[in-house]
């Protein structure tokens, strides 16, 4: 959601530190999710334009804004009280939803994420190492809504695991934590 939010702000040239403008946009923006992992933006599949490396950084500088994240925090919250949803997110488990049922947080050694990133992008390595560290320093220091590793959530480390692995580790945890999977939230 960040990321289309960011998108938009890119392409009609809204300065990433006008606070304001960013707040209007994302309070405006129709971001949908459709069958599969595609990502509307205003009616728009922005699935693999929120991919791109800019628009990765620009959303860690959208999502510094206030506004842009009680947007965001409004827009997640109507989504998840109108259905049993799965989110994912930095400060899903602690700021979103508090109360979830079941929270994962995962991660991966900082070198693995980059090489896993770069896969995705065809990007180098190195540089996309640098972008996540600068990423992960400004989401765990910023003001509001921190990334930080919710009190009840499960650590899940990723680092040696493919994603099928990933995928059943998860699972496992949801079975855990409700009756079968067949809880909600």
């Amino acid at each position: 959601m960040y990321r289309a939010v960011a998108l938009w702000a890119l392409r009609v040239g809204v300065d990433l530190d006008d606070l304001h403008r960013l707040e209007q946009l994302a309070k405006e923006a129709r971001v949908e999710f459709a069958a599969g992992e595609s990502v509307l933006l205003n009616g728009e599949d922005v699935t693999a334009a929120i991919r791109e490396p800019q628009v990765s950084e620009a959303a860690s500088k959208v999502s510094l804004a206030p506004g842009v994240r009680r947007a965001m925090r409004e827009e997640q919250r109507r989504i998840g009280a109108a259905q049993s949803v799965v989110m994912e997110g930095r400060d899903i488990g602690t700021v979103v939803f508090p109360d979830a049922q079941v929270k994962v947080y995962l991660d991966a050694a900082p070198e693995v994420r980059a090489e896993r990133r770069a896969a995705e992008t065809g990007g180098a390595v190195e540089e996309i190492a640098q972008e996540i560290a600068e990423r992960d320093h400004r989401d765990r220091t910023r003001t509001e809504a921190p990334l930080t590793q919710a009190p009840d959530a499960e650590y899940l480390d990723t680092t040696r695991l493919s994603p099928s692995e990933v995928e059943e580790a998860i699972l496992k945890l949801v079975r855990a934590r409700t009756s079968n999977g067949k809880g909600h939230r």
